[in-house]
């Protein structure tokens, strides 16, 4: 009993791995922890893009919107009939993936310092409250920027926002995972999206190379299905 009691005591209470249902603890933008470099500060120069929703999507494990329709609907032949109105998944989601570059800097620095650099990379996924709060966040967030911009402007600039952070470790990806909502609102509007969004990356296996990422040209091919199951331990 013990033994347990410590285990959990040294556990972050957004840095889970096996609990299905991660408690939700909103902090002003100001307040909450962003990405962590440890003592490797060349990692902060290294790039991520915006990702597009299909591969947040392959990311995730997660099929196609138009294959969970035709599963859930009788009559396929008439909706292949319909034009093409598929809802776009996540609607209020955004997420970024690393670049080509940073993957390969990631094993050149790995190589290079005999094992001692990360290869460990990070992937950004944050839920907005709103469609119309993304909208807005599209118009400042560039399309691709560096990892130590993250903290100094994409979270700390969220003015008057406060943030919920979830952290993952699935092997050689990192996963940041935050809900964003504006400050004093009592409940999170997007919260079955981010329930799905955590329970997906929790049943995620760990990933055990990046070249499944190297896909061109927009790295739309991301699939981890053949990775064996890896024992994961913090």
């Amino acid at each position: 009993m013990d033994k347990k009691t410590k285990k959990q005591k040294h556990r972050h209470p957004n840095d889970q791995t096996t609990k299905s249902t991660p408690d939700i603890s909103f902090k002003p933008s100001s307040d909450v922890k962003g990405l962590k470099f440890g003592c490797q500060f060349i990692v902060k120069s290294f790039t991520i893009r915006r990702a597009n929703p299909l591969e947040l999507l392959n990311l995730l494990s997660l099929p196609p919107p138009n294959q969970r329709r035709h599963h859930h609907q009788h009559h396929q032949e008439e909706d292949q009939r319909k034009p093409a109105t598929t809802k776009v998944p996540f609607p209020s989601t955004v997420a970024f993936l690393p670049t080509n570059f940073t993957i390969l800097a990631h094993h050149a620095l790995h190589t290079l310092t005999l094992g001692l650099g990360t290869k460990k990379s990070k992937v950004l996924i944050f839920v907005l409250e709103s469609e119309s709060m993304k909208s807005c966040v599209d118009r400042i967030w560039p399309p691709e920027t560096t990892l130590g911009e993250v903290n100094k402007k994409m979270i700390k600039g969220l003015h008057g926002c406060e943030l919920a952070r979830f952290k993952f470790r699935k092997g050689c990806i990192t996963f940041y995972v935050f809900a964003v909502r504006r400050e004093g609102t009592l409940r999170f509007a997007c919260a079955d999206d981010l329930r799905t969004i955590l329970q997906s990356v929790i049943a995620l296996k760990d990933f055990l190379d990046h070249t499944a990422m190297l896909a061109m040209p927009n790295q739309r091919s991301i699939s981890f299905s053949h990775a064996p199951p890896v024992a994961m331990a913090h």
